[in-house]
């Protein structure tokens, strides 16, 4: 069975010979960012690391995308969309909110959490769980709201 990282190298060269510039060149950038998280880490990754690297590269683009549409760059928002819907089907199905609250919940009981001074002790083992299937800033904003009342 094939790597992530090979699977996503075999998709770029589909993607070229299929002239869908827009994969290849995102998954292209992928290649690239797998690349420097093997040559940073000093040996070939394992798919949890290439899919920690993807993350990494999904949450820029999501935060991008805030950026140029402050900015009223709605070119520059499309590109990135398009980036953005590549990169997470290579990701785990993301958590509805519910799903979400439901493990915010769960983590706050089996931590002992009472008030928004025990917001750390929540979000380490909560991050943990979630283990990118959801987005940090969606769960820390349920564990404060959780935690407030």
């Amino acid at each position: 069975m094939a790597t992530l990282s090979e699977t996503i190298r075999s998709q770029m060269l589909d993607a070229t010979r299929a002239r869908d510039n827009v994969r290849r060149d995102t998954l292209r950038l992928l290649v690239a960012a797998v690349e420097n998280g093997r040559i940073d880490a000093g040996h070939d990754l394992s798919d949890d690391e290439t899919l920690r690297v993807l993350q990494k590269e999904a949450k820029q683009r999501r935060e991008s995308i805030v950026e140029y549409r402050k900015g009223n760059r709605e070119d520059l928002v499309q590109q990135e969309q398009q980036e953005l819907e590549i990169i997470e089907t290579y990701l785990p199905a993301q958590l509805s909110d519910d799903e979400v609250r439901e493990l915010v919940e769960e983590t706050i009981a089996e931590a002992g959490a009472s008030g928004p001074d025990d917001l750390k002790l929540v979000m380490g083992p909560l991050m943990k769980k979630l283990e990118g299937r959801a987005d940090g800033r969606v769960a820390n904003a349920i564990v404060r709201e959780l935690l407030s009342d």
